[in-house]
This record gives C-alpha cells, sequence and structure tokens, in this order.
C-alpha cells in the first residue's frame, strides 16, 4: 500500500512537472516566439495559455507595446561647421517576433544596433542643416527626415517605427562659451555705439540749446534797449511837456523829490552854502 502511495506521488510530481514544461502563459503585453534547440518554430500574439513540447521547447517573450529607444547624445557637425550635442530618441513596437529575433536576438542587441543606426541617421540629416534651422519651422521637417531614414534602414527588423523625436540640442561646453563671449561683445559693442549715438545727439541739442540761448538773449536784450529808450524817450516828452506848461511848479516838485531822496534816510550830511541852489526853496517859498 505504502508503495503504491509512493509511485502514485511519484507519477504525479513527474506529470506536474511535464505539465508545467509543456505550457506558457502569454500576457496581453506580451508576444512569444517558441524555440527549440536554439531554432525559432513559431511565434505566439495571442494572449492565453498555450502548449509546447517539454524538455525540448523553450520561449523568448517579447513586449509588444510602444517601447522607447534612447542612445546616448551624440556629437554633429552641422552645415555651418558649429558643433553641437544632439539627445535624441525613437518610438517603435516589435511587430515581428521571427524576423526580429534573427535580425537581432534580443532587445539588448537591438538597442545598441538601433541606436547607432538613430544617432548615424540624426548626423546625416542635421548635416546639411544650420543651427538657425533646427530652432526654426523646420525642425519638424528634419525629425521627419529622420524618421524616415531609420525606418528605411531598419525595415528588415520586424519593427515598426513610431515617431522620431530631438530631446534636446546643446552647444559643447567650450563652444558654449565662446558664443557666449562673442554675444556678450556685440552687446558690448552695441551698447557702446548707442552711448556714442546718444553722446553725439547730446552735443547736437546741448549746442543747439546754447545757440538758441545766444540768440533769445540778444534778441530780448535788444527789444529791452528799443523798449528802455522808447519810455524814456515817452518820459522826456512827458516831463517836457509839463515844464513847458508850468516850469515853476515843475522846478518845486522836482526839488520836492530831490529832498525826499536825499532826506529819507535821516543820517545824511551836507556840506554846501547856505545860499546854494540846492537850498533856495528853504530860504524862499517861491525859489527866488
Amino acid at each position: 500500500m505504502n508503495k503504491s502511495l509512493a509511485l502514485f506521488g511519484v507519477i504525479a510530481v513527474a506529470a506536474a512537472i511535464v505539465g508545467s514544461a509543456s505550457t506558457f502563459t502569454v500576457d496581453q503585453t506580451q508576444q512569444a516566439m517558441v524555440m527549440q534547440f536554439g531554432n525559432p518554430q513559431r511565434q505566439v500574439s495571442d494572449a492565453s495559455l498555450h502548449f509546447k513540447m517539454p524538455f525540448v521547447q523553450d520561449v523568448v517573450y517579447y513586449d509588444n507595446r510602444i517601447l522607447d529607444l534612447d542612445p546616448p547624445p551624440g556629437q554633429v557637425i552641422l552645415n555651418d561647421q558649429k558643433r553641437i550635442n544632439v539627445d535624441a530618441f525613437a518610438r517603435y513596437r516589435i511587430t515581428d517576433p521571427l524576423r526580429f529575433f534573427q535580425a537581432l536576438r534580443t532587445e539588448a542587441q537591438f538597442r545598441d544596433q538601433v541606436g547607432r543606426v538613430l544617432n548615424s541617421a540624426v548626423r546625416n540629416s542635421m548635416a546639411r542643416n544650420s543651427l538657425r534651422d533646427l530652432l526654426s519651422n523646420k525642425r519638424e521637417g528634419i525629425m521627419s527626415e529622420i524618421e524616415q531614414r531609420l525606418a528605411s534602414e531598419t525595415k528588415d527588423y520586424g519593427i515598426e517605427v513610431l515617431d522620431v523625436r530631438i530631446v534636446r540640442t546643446d552647444l559643447p561646453p567650450e563652444i558654449s562659451q565662446n558664443v557666449y563671449n562673442r554675444m556678450r561683445s556685440e552687446r558690448v559693442k552695441e551698447a557702446n555705439q548707442l552711448r556714442a549715438d546718444g553722446d553725439k545727439a547730446k552735443l547736437e541739442i546741448t549746442s543747439r540749446a546754447d545757440r538758441d540761448k545766444v540768440v533769445i538773449l540778444a534778441e530780448a536784450q535788444r527789444l529791452s534797449q528799443i523798449l528802455r529808450g522808447q519810455g524814456e524817450g515817452a518820459r522826456n516828452r512827458i516831463l517836457g511837456d509839463a515844464y513847458g506848461k508850468d516850469p515853476k511848479f515843475f522846478a518845486f516838485y522836482r526839488s520836492m523829490k530831490a529832498y525826499r531822496s536825499a532826506f529819507a534816510r535821516g543820517d545824511t550830511n551836507f556840506v554846501l552854502s547856505p545860499d546854494s541852489d540846492f537850498f533856495r526853496y528853504f530860504n524862499d517859498p517861491t525859489g527866488k
């Protein structure tokens, strides 16, 4: 009885091992290649449980989702002789696992080989353009050209290239510093030119203002002299008319004004003869 149970247990374990070795599961995100002694036998893309020959066949899985290929950045010389560091990536899908296996075997080998193809396509396409083109609307056309070139060179790899993008385009550090220094020199030169133009305009405006000032002052001086002369003439004419009407009163009025001007402060000292003409109205109201 014990021997029978042991034999049944051995048979059950052997059956479980054989059953496990003869089945495999393909996930929804996978596709599989059944291999026999290293040679592909069939490819499986249905997500379910599948069978294979135990201990003779094994299974290689590939992802059926959209994958990224991001090789290390490379340096490119543009047609304007500028060197830039370019970081590009591609999106792809494995559409034919058999051709993929025959061409590249593993995804690691794919990334290495197709990464070099992508960098080569980037260099060849960008070498015909300038840095200004990469910063303009032509950038989309350049990426489309790289995508077509990559798809053409990988058409026998069992993949579909979905998209290629340029992530970053940077100048190398030494060139970036040189470009910065040149731009700074240009800006300094432009600033100096603006300052020189400003100083020139300032001198022109100042000279014109000084000239206008001299002209205006001269004209004002001339006009003031004219008005002063006219005023003096009118004053003399009025005084002459007044003197002609009543000379005695006019002489008395002028003497009174002279007295007011002379004695207004109260500390004026005169050394004059008492019968001087200046004091004639002090001695006689008629001025005789």
